[in-house]
């Protein structure tokens, strides 16, 4: 393929993926995941440690970690008893971050008919995080925790490989961080030891194209705006 053609394509594929947070019930064969994970692991890492582990879900064993992370979510008294092992946001929220933050939220409520306060309908829609929004497949991620922060870089450019890889082939993908607060429900699922730590989750599928909560396009910055040229 020519330079021009090659560039065209990816970033097509790029600009392409997006979070989808409804699937169909279509099955992916494991065979397309790994082929998948294969082009992922491509990724560059510091020493080329490669400092990734996943675990990949599908059918009854899916069904029984959604099963019991929604249990536990909507029962504030068994909620309250699990916390996150990294804090993935801010504490405090400052500008520009808290005006996207809450763009991105109320683009996806007005889209699925929730309107502000319907704190009943918000929760519902967050629950949707442990139904991993209908996907097939459900694909847990972890790093040995004798690891870094360079190391966790390191992942994110695998995860976005992941994405990417997936968008390429026709599949969609939503990351999530939701999970992250149940690790514990989650290593009794898929057993992970203790010397893993839960990155995050992942959603792999077919985007449902009659769910309205697919049709959300999230804006970007454009480079001008956060790139200084230094001369």
């Amino acid at each position: 393929m020519m330079g021009n053609d090659l560039k065209t394509l990816v970033d097509q594929v790029i600009v392409a993926r997006k979070s989808i947070r409804a699937f169909l019930e279509t099955s992916i064969e494991p065979d397309v995941i790994l082929d998948i994970l294969d082009v992922a692991a491509r990724a560059p890492s510091g020493s080329n440690v490669q400092p990734w582990k996943v675990y990949v879900l599908q059918g009854d064993a899916k069904d029984r970690l959604s099963e019991e992370l929604k249990d536990v979510f909507n029962d504030p008294s068994k909620s309250a008893l699990h916390h996150p092992e990294y804090t993935y946001y801010p504490n405090t929220w400052v500008e520009p971050f808290l005006s996207r933050r809450r763009k991105v939220g109320f683009d996806l409520y007005k889209l699925v008919g929730i309107a502000r306060g319907e704190s009943q309908k918000m929760h519902e829609q967050h629950a949707k995080n442990f139904d991993f929004f209908g996907a097939p497949v459900a694909i847990i991620f972890t790093i040995p925790r004798i690891m870094e922060l360079g190391s966790w870089l390191d992942y994110g450019m695998f995860l976005q490989n992941m994405m990417i890889a997936a968008q390429a082939r026709g599949l969609q993908t939503c990351p999530q961080a939701a999970l992250i607060n149940f690790h514990q429900i989650v290593a009794k699922h898929v057993g992970f030891s203790s010397e893993e730590q839960m990155v995050c989750s992942m959603c792999l599928g077919y985007e449902d194209p009659l769910a309205p909560e697919n049709l959300i396009e999230t804006e970007r910055v454009r480079a001008r705006e956060f790139t200084t040229f230094v001369s």
